[in-house]
């Protein structure tokens, strides 16, 4: 089945959800709102073939308004297809887990909350997951110190 043809499954089943397809260097990424993000993804795994979650990321766009990406990457074993479903999310907002669609997202969720402060919902255990428990902030935020929280700035070597 070509990506045109997922696309317009999509379509058909959640019409109101997505809101934009750009095809870029025979890439497809759809982009669909936060709300129905579950529902999408459980039709793109047991109806279209979507098995795998290759990838979870964010991305920050700090001064726009959703702030963040979250940005799926998913892969049809089968058909050896790749997906890209991207939803923004606003810096005071929170999405919907896909853990029970995809259990590696458990890992992926952690890390974009961990390093960009992304909150998922639902989520089975929410913590920290790269930085130390009692860490400040998010550091892959665009609006985090280079030097990190409460750093003196780097003054090159003394010796």
């Amino acid at each position: 089945m070509s990506d045109q043809a997922i696309v317009e499954k999509m379509k058909k089943r959640f019409s109101a959800e997505v809101e934009d397809v750009v095809e870029f260097r025979g890439e497809t990424t759809v982009t669909v709102k936060k709300e129905q993000i579950v529902d999408i993804c459980q039709f793109l795994r047991d109806e279209l073939g979507y098995k795998l979650l290759t990838d979870l990321c964010g991305v920050d766009y700090m001064g726009q308004e959703p702030r963040f990406m979250v940005v799926y990457n998913i892969y049809n074993l089968s058909s050896k297809q790749r997906l890209r479903l991207k939803t923004p999310v606003g810096e005071d907002e929170s999405i919907a887990s896909v853990t029970g669609v995809w259990g590696t997202a458990n890992w992926h969720e952690r890390e974009a909350w961990d390093l960009l402060g992304i909150k998922f919902d639902g989520h089975p255990d929410l913590r920290r997951i790269l930085m130390p428990a009692d860490w400040e902030g998010h550091p892959l935020r665009k609006d985090y110190p280079v030097q990190g929280p409460d750093r003196e700035p780097y003054q090159g070597r003394t010796s």
